[in-house]
C-alpha cells in the first residue's frame, strides 16, 4: 500500500490555475505535518509549502508566496496545493510528504508543466 498519492498535475498555460491532491492511507494522517516539494528538471528537490497538523499553521517558500496556498482535510486524509498564476519556472514534479518526528513518507510525485 502506497501511503502517499498525489493527482492532479497536468499541463497549462503561464497565469492559470491547478489543483493538486495528495491522499495518504496506512497511517494516522491527523498526526503528520504534511509538506510540498518539487523538483525541476536538473535541479535539486526543494521546499515549496508546509501545514501543521490541525492546519492551524502555514510556511511557504517565497517563490510561491502569494500564489499558492496549502490546505488539509483531515476527515479525507488529504492535503490540498491551490496553484494559481503559474509560471513557466513552476513546472517541476510535485511531491508531498508526511512528517512526524523521525517518521516520514514520500508520494510518488505529479508532474505540473507550464507552458504556452
Amino acid at each position: 500500500q502506497v501511503p502517499l498519492v498525489e493527482s492532479g498535475g497536468g499541463l497549462v498555460q503561464p497565469g492559470g490555475s491547478l489543483r493538486l491532491s495528495c491522499l495518504a492511507s496506512g497511517f494516522t494522517f491527523n498526526n503528520y505535518v504534511m509538506m510540498w516539494y518539487r523538483q525541476a528538471p536538473r535541479k535539486e528537490r526543494e521546499f515549496v509549502a508546509q501545514i501543521t497538523t490541525v492546519g492551524g499553521s502555514t510556511i511557504y517558500a517565497n517563490s510561491v508566496k502569494g500564489r499558492f496556498t496549502i490546505s488539509r482535510d483531515n476527515a479525507k486524509n488529504t492535503v490540498y496545493l491551490q496553484m494559481n498564476s503559474l509560471k513557466p519556472e513552476d513546472t517541476a514534479v510535485y511531491y508531498c510528504k508526511a512528517v512526524r518526528g523521525f517518521s516520514d513518507f514520500w508520494g510518488q510525485g505529479t508532474q505540473v508543466i507550464v507552458s504556452s
